[in-house]
């Protein structure tokens, strides 16, 4: 199958290993993956802050980007959340319903990571090997909007190695939630500890999970505290193998 990656911006510009190792995840398993050099933002950032004017323009670039391709994967819940539920509403506002319409085929088309490798390609062991204590935070996005389930799970619990605890309290929020932390940073903050006194809780040497986003301000939180514990995205455990292990 060939896959289009899109690849986010946040991964774009601060997490490249994230886009990468979608890329080897897919590739090990017999796929090819492209990289339509005209990407850039879905507009998210835009849209959950009140400027949707602005938005337009990153809809109409990422439908015309992507509209060629039949199957596109992201490696964020978030983003694709915003693809699946604000492109076509943002269209609409501003009176381009074929705009719209076409948003909402390329959004039928437009995969979270897990949702592609178990519900598309009915995977649920890519081969990964990580000899490590880790536990799971679903995302927001990935829990609520796109409801992808324990899909993320299935594909941890077949990774050779793996010592996979719960995380208690794992549907609470981690505080993020885009510029809801730097408008209510006492309120994220106290979120965050409650998420880290929960991470700490398992004794785990790594926290994952399926964006990019939350888990930079886990990291930032865990890491101030200098705890030892690590973040790691999904993808890139299920790209580790025994050659080649973060």
């Amino acid at each position: 199958m060939k896959i289009a990656l899109f690849a986010t911006c946040l991964a774009d510009t601060l997490f490249p290993d994230v886009a990468k190792a979608t890329v080897r995840v897919l590739e090990r398993l017999g796929h090819e993956v492209v990289f339509p050099q005209a990407q850039t933002c879905c507009g998210q950032m835009h849209v959950n802050t009140g400027y949707q004017r602005d938005a337009l323009p990153l809809v109409r670039r990422y439908v015309e980007t992507f509209e060629p391709h039949d199957v596109i994967v992201a490696p964020s819940g978030s983003c694709v959340g915003s693809i699946r539920h604000q492109h076509a509403t943002v269209a609409r506002n501003f009176g381009d319903e074929d705009l719209a319409r076409r948003a909402e085929l390329v959004a039928e088309r437009t995969y979270e990571l897990s949702e592609l490798l178990v519900g598309v390609l009915g995977v649920d062991d890519v081969g990964a090997y990580f000899p490590h204590r880790v536990t799971y935070h679903p995302t927001c996005h990935s829990l609520r909007m796109l409801r992808v389930g324990d899909n993320p799970l299935r594909l941890l619990r077949n990774v050779r190695g793996i010592d996979l605890v719960e995380l208690p309290e794992a549907d609470q929020c981690c505080g993020f939630g885009g510029t809801f932390a730097v408008k209510n940073a006492d309120t994220s903050t106290a979120m965050l500890t409650d998420k880290m006194r929960n991470v700490l809780a398992t004794r785990a040497e790594v926290c994952t999970a399926g964006d990019a986003s939350c888990l930079m301000h886990i990291d930032g939180g865990l890491s101030r505290l200098r705890t030892g514990v690590r973040t790691l995205h999904l993808a890139e455990i299920l790209a580790s193998t025994a050659e080649a292990t973060p």
